[in-house]
């Protein structure tokens, strides 16, 4: 695993420090279940009824998931949305991508939220672009916490499904 996880401090009295220091500690662990797996290992998407969820996917996932949440409904950035057109579009392989690109991606993405989220406090109002209803920043951080922490779980999976490794 990633020797520069740290977990958040115990007695954290801020609020949103707190937030996005669990946001960093699991995106590090998402990014460590797929580092050290080739190309084949980690773009297998080894359930049957699920065949588009493979740790690259899940990677290639979170960072739309940062994109949409995190620079542009809470920041209000101008930013291409990396949905797509149908729901498994975020979480499909392209032939280009690769462990190193889809990891650098993600951490690309990482940047991108942190300068969205400059400056704002956990009650401000997000744009509503979702569902026309705003969401407060806290509302936005803690829903990031649980979908990231959700998808590592998978990620976990996958790993220990790919070459046995396991670990937190």
């Amino acid at each position: 695993m990633s020797s520069n996880r740290v977990w958040p401090v115990a007695a954290a009295d801020d609020e949103l420090r707190l937030l996005t220091d669990f946001l960093t500690f699991l995106r590090l662990t998402a990014v460590s279940k797929v580092e050290g797996l080739d190309r084949a290992r980690a773009s297998a998407a080894p359930i049957p009824t699920s065949p588009v969820v493979s740790a690259l996917g899940v990677l290639k996932h979170l960072t739309a998931v940062e994109r949409w949440w995190l620079s542009i409904e809470a920041g209000g950035v101008e930013l291409p949305s990396l949905w797509g057109a149908d729901a498994d579009a975020s979480w499909r392989l392209h032939d280009e991508d690769t462990v190193e690109s889809v990891i650098a991606e993600y951490r690309a993405e990482w940047e991108r939220s942190d300068r969205a989220l400059a400056g704002l406090r956990p009650g401000d109002r997000t744009r509503g672009d979702h569902d026309g209803q705003g969401r407060t920043v806290r509302w936005v951080l803690a829903h990031l916490v649980q979908e990231t922490g959700r998808h590592v779980g998978h990620l976990d999976f996958l790993r220990e499904l790919a070459d046995g490794a396991k670990g937190e």
